[in-house]
């Protein structure tokens, strides 16, 4: 029997922490458009971030932009967000089954589990970074400034390049990692906590589950984690948005950042807060549910709950 569904498998038996599983695991961080498809929420989100009373609610600013632009106005900036997003996926998916193999079997065996993830998302995440930022910054630019920066992604780059050089596509880095990197040790670390606190509550061990029951935890697992997730990074995400919009030319990070902070103070770091639950609960939940159900169809346990 288990011959049979050996050969059943699509690309043949993958051992775990092998290269071809970590290859596996890139791939899998790529798949699912999933932050393209809450768009329309993200535009709202960075534009109320940036100004506070450019919309009352999010319903009201979709009505305004769509009877301006269209339907296809909602999902303005679209394209940098689908490439940055599936570059940083496969660095942030990949590197962190790695990164957790090394540090959790080889470095640190004896290391408590948790602070293994965190180390490992983290490392993950610095990583992801450096290929997701040059979209960020085209892609917020975009979407924040009336009237736009740039109407695509090849516009937005050579504008960028062109007035700013490469160094302009990294301006905002610093405080990606900032709103990145704890973002992703919450979102990894509060995943596997509560995969695993799912499995003890249900009484069972994780493989007396079917593919689909394991799945259908890493969704709610996902989701848990990602209202952690929002929180946790909303201030840095506010920042992100403001400095990519609002950074003088010549002006440096810290010094942008006491500036925009003078301007909005405490209470502005968490404009479009609820907003952003919403959309990264269901679009972490959805991740995992995703980057599970591709590994699922490798023959590959579903993460977590070990």
């Amino acid at each position: 029997m288990a011959a049979v569904q050996e050969r059943r498998l699509p690309f043949g038996k993958i051992e775990p922490n092998s290269l071809k599983y970590f290859g596996a695991c890139t791939v899998g961080g790529i798949i699912g458009p999933t932050h393209t498809s809450v768009t329309p929420l993200d535009l709202v989100k960075c534009r109320r971030q940036v100004d506070p009373k450019i919309y009352t609610s999010n319903l009201s600013a979709w009505r305004s932009i769509i009877s301006k632009e269209g339907l296809r106005g909602i999902f303005f900036g679209w394209s940098p967000t689908l490439l940055g997003y599936s570059l940083q996926g496969a660095g942030k998916y990949g590197c962190y089954e790695y990164f957790k193999h090394l540090y959790g079997d080889q470095l640190f065996p004896n290391m408590n589990r948790t602070v293994v993830f965190l180390g490992a998302s983290a490392s993950a995440e610095f990583f992801a970074d450096l290929a997701l930022c040059p979209m960020e910054a085209i892609k917020v630019r975009m979407q924040t400034t009336m009237p736009p920066f740039a109407h695509s992604l090849r516009e937005g780059w050579g504008k960028i390049v062109a007035t700013e050089g490469v160094a302009g596509l990294y301006k905002g880095l610093y405080p990606l990692w900032a709103r990145q990197i704890p973002y992703t040790m919450t979102k990894f670390a509060t995943f596997e906590e509560t995969v695993g606190l799912i499995y003890r509550t249900l009484g069972r061990p994780k493989e007396s589950y079917n593919g689909l029951q394991q799945t259908g935890v890493s969704f709610l697992g996902g989701y848990i984690a990602g209202i952690f997730c929002a929180i946790v990074s909303h201030p840095a995400d506010v920042m992100v948005s403001k400095l990519n919009a609002d950074r003088k030319a010549g002006e440096s990070a810290m010094t942008a950042v006491s500036r925009i902070y003078g301007n909005i103070g405490f209470s502005g770091l968490w404009n479009g807060l609820p907003v952003r639950i919403v959309m990264l609960g269901t679009l972490t939940g959805f991740q995992w549910l995703i980057y599970d159900s591709f590994k699922v169809f490798l023959g590959l346990p579903t993460t977590g709950g070990h």
